[in-house]
């Protein structure tokens, strides 16, 4: 502790850079373990500073100060002390130590280096559900608006120093866990989720994937938005069928009922290698399948005959109870069914214990 404290007098932006250099290596490694990042808790001042240093004229200090921001972060008191400090701190010339504003500013900056780190501390900070509305307040206030953001991460090429903004996605799908993040990525007229959806089969990030994945699922959640999301407009249910779609050929008569982007895959066609992706996947569709128009719909596009498919390749047994809950239910008829929306059922709580208990089984027989 002591040490570290006096680390601090040595972390000022007008300090020496040898010196300047030498400290804050040291608190980076200090941000490598557990307990090293609890005694940085206690010091305050080391994180404003630390905030301070990634608006630093030395690229090589303000990446350092990022990488332990990064760090710092990964824990949940990491992130809602760096929220705290950017809700309360105020800025001067130099530079400001609201973290959230900071790394706005670098994200949406084409000629950024830090991009790529400041995505990492906001999905950080965005993973807990209870910071999740105080930080979205900080960033509708950091001058970007949604739009520019999202044109930022779909962008072909959007910074010009390589940084490819993967871990936006992972920051959406964190905020989406908001009804406030998802009335905007639903919004009729601005064609947000649209613009998201070819990311389900984005090769070359698994980031970038199950970022968009999990936002998808999360949007799915609202059923009032169901039947536009099924609609032509948007055409979710391809997006999330086609990640769980093998090589698999079907009859005319099959392949007549499913949706044209699913109709005689090629042979080389792979499916999702990721485990959470797919389980995500499968959950975004077992809330489609919440109201009777939703199963109509999943239904009409022959949803079945892919998850049958899928149902025999895959190994994992989560994914497997996962495919089966949506399989269950599109299997029967509605008259079986006997409700509209299957959000209304109001299930005791020793049912849920032992539906629970059973799942578990499930998962735990070889």
């Amino acid at each position: 502790m002591e040490s570290l404290q006096e680390m601090s007098q040595f972390l000022n932006l007008d300090t020496r850079l040898d010196l300047k250099t030498i400290a804050l290596e040291h608190v980076l490694s200090v941000t490598g373990s557990a307990e090293g990042r609890e005694l940085l808790l206690k010091l305050p001042d080391i994180l404003t500073q630390l905030i301070a240093l990634t608006q630093d004229s030395s690229a090589a200090i303000s990446k350092d100060a990022a990488l332990a921001l990064i760090n710092i972060t990964g824990d949940e008191a990491g992130a809602s002390a760096f929220l705290l400090i950017s809700e309360t701190q105020s800025k001067n010339e130099k530079q400001t130590y609201n973290l959230i504003h900071v790394c706005m500013r670098f994200i949406m900056d084409k000629e950024s280096t830090l991009a790529d780190p400041c995505c990492m501390i906001l999905s950080n900070m965005t993973r807990p559900l209870h910071l999740v509305d105080r930080i979205m307040s900080l960033i509708e206030k950091s001058g970007y608006s949604w739009d520019s953001i999202v044109a930022a991460f779909t962008a072909k090429q959007y910074n010009n120093t390589g940084a490819k903004l993967h871990y936006l996605g992972s920051v959406f799908s964190n905020l989406s866990q908001s009804s406030h993040v998802r009335r905007y990525l639903t919004d009729r007229d601005h064609n947000v989720i649209q613009r998201l959806l070819p990311f389900t089969e984005y090769e070359d990030s698994i980031v970038r994937r199950g970022g968009i994945v999990g936002t998808l699922k999360n949007c799915c959640f609202d059923i009032e938005n169901h039947e536009w999301l099924l609609s032509p407009e948007v055409d979710i249910l391809t997006y999330l069928l086609l990640p769980l779609a093998g090589p698999e050929e079907f009859d005319d008569e099959d392949n007549d009922k499913l949706p044209v982007s699913l109709q005689y895959l090629p042979e080389t066609k792979k499916r999702e290698q990721d485990l959470d992706i797919r389980i995500m996947l499968l959950e975004a569709l077992t809330q489609l399948c919440s109201t009777k128009k939703g199963r109509e719909i999943l239904r009409k596009n022959n949803t079945y005959v892919i998850l049958r498919e899928y149902h025999k390749w895959e190994k994992n047994k989560n994914a497997l109870l996962a495919c089966e809950n949506v399989v269950d239910i599109l299997i029967r008829t509605e008259e079986e069914i006997g409700l509209d929306n299957l959000k209304d059922v109001e299930v005791p709580s020793e049912y849920t214990e032992k539906f629970h208990k059973m799942d578990q089984d499930f998962i735990s027989n070889t």
